[in-house]
């Protein structure tokens, strides 16, 4: 029996095929404001596809349609790239990258009224409501690099800030949409090397930086994804004002795939609190990624981390918030850059709600591996936690669409999902326009 890579088998198994399930069974009472779609995107190779590891598989997005309280319809639909659809090679044999030649399986969001698939080694794919590709996005030819799978939209300005590194100078290049969803500002930034910046952070007048020591490695192109540690490289955090100045902060060797949240504080510092990798457990996870061994439920290392960075003096400070293994922190979007109180976070078969003041944090056992969870406030809501937590859960050979309350992390409801869900990435909750 040939040996198959974790990536594809247990949680992570693809799924062989497209389908479409209507009139969902739902136990408990979906709330009647929760009328729109949640997409979430994961890698999902076609069947008999090795894309050589977790991170390479064609992007598939699951999605499910609430209105009314009820649970109109699920549909699971790939991402029809260049990639998918012609088998094309993201960087040919002369060393040329085509940026619509990628898996776009990574996040999905909604800007300006478009539905986006990301990835961070190219371009944007446009979908439809209804989960149909339309093409890939260069924003009228705007767009010469790739675009990272974590933009943050500003919830006051309604602009998308995002970026793009590669293997190739410049290595890393800040990016801007306007609201109504024209790129209006690009900007390359200096960094010393091709180093794997998968997220960033934003506050009111500022954007954060992740300079840290996972590099290009042209040795392993050809064998998963081409990065590795590298100890000489250095880590360090830099804050970028409007002008684009950029003052670097030394830190203490780490990764970070996922950030949470970062802000000014009164006295002009900025937080940064975010999923922080130590040099081991980097390297354990980077094995199991690759498929050595499941990297959903042998996870560990990665602790909720603080950085205090101050402009004026230089100083940095930080800490580690918590001791337990967590991932995917996620917040109400509308703090997004601004002080705010908690953070939900994925455990092994948990989910851990942590209050960033008190300190404090809430667990909910769940019996199996969450997904992320999105945050959806309830209308009218005053406080920063009053909404929705939704998670798709995957126990076995069946999945649900978990809705919580992210007061108390109760079950409101569940909807029944008609398949298995392999374990993925990121995803949205798109809220129909209002009117």
């Amino acid at each position: 029996m040939t040996h198959q890579p974790a990536y594809l088998t247990g949680a992570l198994a693809p799924v062989p095929d497209e389908i479409d399930a209507t009139a969902l069974a739902v136990t408990g009472e979906l709330p009647a404001a929760l009328t729109g779609r949640y997409f979430r995107n994961g890698p999902n190779p076609k069947p008999g596809d090795d894309p050589g590891h977790w991170f390479a598989g064609a992007g598939m997005i699951h999605g499910v349609r609430l209105r009314d309280g009820r649970a109109e319809w699920y549909r699971n639909r790939w991402v029809r790239t260049r990639a998918f659809t012609e088998d094309a090679r993201h960087v040919d044999e002369h060393g040329t990258v085509d940026r619509t030649a990628v898996p776009a399986n990574t996040h999905v969001i909604r800007h300006a009224g478009t539905i986006f698939a990301l990835v961070e080694n190219g371009f944007p794919y446009q979908m439809t409501p209804e989960l149909d590709t339309v093409g890939s996005c260069d924003f009228g030819g705007r767009l010469t690099t790739a675009m990272t799978a974590h933009p943050k939209e500003d919830p006051a300005t309604g602009e998308l800030h995002f970026f793009g590194y590669g293997f190739t100078a410049p290595y890393l290049t800040y990016h801007r949409l306007s609201a109504a969803g024209e790129l209006v500002e690009s900007r390359p930034i200096d960094v010393p090397g091709p180093t794997m910046v998968h997220d960033f952070a934003v506050t009111e007048n500022h954007v954060i930086w992740l300079d840290l020591p996972v590099v290009f490695d042209m040795d392993l192109v050809g064998q998963g994804m081409p990065y590795r540690w590298d100890d000489s490289y250095g880590a360090r955090l830099g804050v970028m004002d409007r002008a684009g100045r950029v003052t670097w902060f030394d830190v203490d060797p780490c990764y970070v795939f996922h950030t949470g949240n970062a802000w000014e504080d009164p006295a002009g510092r900025i937080v940064l609190d975010a999923v922080r990798y130590s040099p081991e457990a980097f390297t354990g996870i980077w094995t199991r990624i690759a498929g050595a061994a499941d990297p959903v439920t042998r996870t560990g290392g990665a602790v909720l981390h603080r950085w205090i960075l101050d402009p004026a003096s230089g100083a940095v400070k930080e800490e580690q918030l918590d001791d337990r293994t967590v991932e995917f922190p996620t917040l109400d979007d509308r703090r997004l850059g601004r002080a705010g109180r908690y953070l939900y976070t994925v455990g092994r078969s948990e989910l851990v709600k942590y209050d960033t003041v008190t300190g404090a944090a809430h667990v909910r056992e769940l019996g199996a591996r969450p997904g992320e969870a999105v945050f959806v406030p309830a209308p009218g809501a005053r406080g920063e936690d009053e909404g929705w937590l939704l998670s798709i859960v995957t126990h076995q050979d069946a999945a649900e669409l978990l809705v919580l309350d992210a007061g108390g992390l109760d079950t409101v409801a569940s909807v029944h999902l008609p398949r298995r869900v392999p374990a993925g990435f990121h995803g949205s909750w798109l809220p129909d326009p209002a009117g």
